[in-house]
């Protein structure tokens, strides 16, 4: 890996997470003037065109990237995605994009909680000390016992318990199947679920709005091939603390366009989050560099007679 990838690959993570804040933006003002489950609809009528396009363009076609070792996983994972979307957008237009990022910053967090039970992976006490902490930011976000209780802050919660659950499986598909099998699964299966929900609540929109709708769903694409790109450049665990940009990025939005306020608890308590999550990822750098250094040590010591 050379100095110029890993300077491009970061500049395409960066990328990527102003286009997801932006995306976030349009779907918070498409679902508040419709609904989220016509708006998500739509987006994955897009999205199933593009990984159908992409995969036919490959070869095999379709047939090879429909074709998955663990189809069931992949279903699941598949309906997972799409459901936390909805949950998601559905969390901007009743909090807003400030405190719903704030809260949702935390499943780095969920990830590397769960990572023991579904992938059987090892979690040492330095990581469980800085999810415990992390914890204590959400804690410090929600606000539980000061006044009254927003039970509609647990939507991003949830979206975040998802959205973690989504990733380790994806994880754990790999061991039998390739990326563009994962790509392809998850936007043909969210098509027909999202589909299925949001079919029963059609709203004509305006041609303003079909233009923003329109504008979603390109972005919605570029974003992902700034994402895999980035990812194909470098290692994952170099360039996924820039992700927490899209905090930031979904954050000012929130502030200068929709007029959201940035609560003194939530900017203390996502800085307690973020922190603890970049910690955790640090720790897992670590160890799996480590890990590479061992079995760099066995490979190249002498063969026992």
């Amino acid at each position: 890996m050379t100095q110029q990838n890993a300077s491009l690959a970061a500049l395409m993570m960066v990328g990527a997470m102003f286009v997801f804040a932006m995306q976030d933006g349009i779907s918070r003002y498409l679902a508040g003037e419709y609904n989220v489950y016509m708006v998500i609809m739509v987006r994955y009528w897009f999205f199933a065109a593009f990984v159908i396009a992409l995969a036919s363009r490959r070869a095999g076609g379709v047939r090879r990237a429909a074709k998955s070792g663990m189809p069931w996983v992949q279903g699941f994972r598949s309906v997972l995605i799409a459901l936390e979307i909805l949950v998601m957008v559905a969390a901007f237009t009743v909090l807003g994009l400030v405190e719903s990022h704030a809260v949702f910053a935390v499943y780095p967090l969920i990830v590397a909680a769960l990572s023991g039970p579904v992938l059987g992976e090892k979690v040492g006490w330095r990581r469980w000390v800085a999810i415990g902490v992390g914890f204590v930011g959400v804690m410090v976000i929600l606000e539980p016992g000061f006044g009254v209780f927003q039970v509609e802050a647990l939507i991003p919660l949830l979206a975040a318990v998802m959205f973690a659950l989504y990733s380790l499986l994806t994880r754990y598909v790999a061991r039998a199947d390739s990326g563009a099998v994962s790509f392809f699964w998850m936007g043909v299966i969210g098509a027909l679920v999202t589909t299925a929900i949001g079919i029963w609540f059609w709203e004509p929109m305006t041609w303003i709005d079909w233009a923003w709708m329109g504008t979603l769903c390109v972005t919605s694409a570029f974003s992902h091939f700034l994402l895999i790109r980035a990812y194909e450049l470098t290692e994952a665990s170099a360039i996924q603390p820039l992700a927490y940009l899209q905090l930031v990025f979904a954050s000012a939005l929130g502030i200068f366009v929709f007029n959201e306020t940035l609560r003194p608890n939530v900017a203390i308590g996502a800085g307690i989050v973020v922190s603890a999550g970049l910690f955790t990822l640090w720790r897992a750098r670590v160890r799996a560099r480590r890990a590479r250094y061992e079995q760099a040590r066995s490979a190249s010591a002498p063969n026992a007679l």
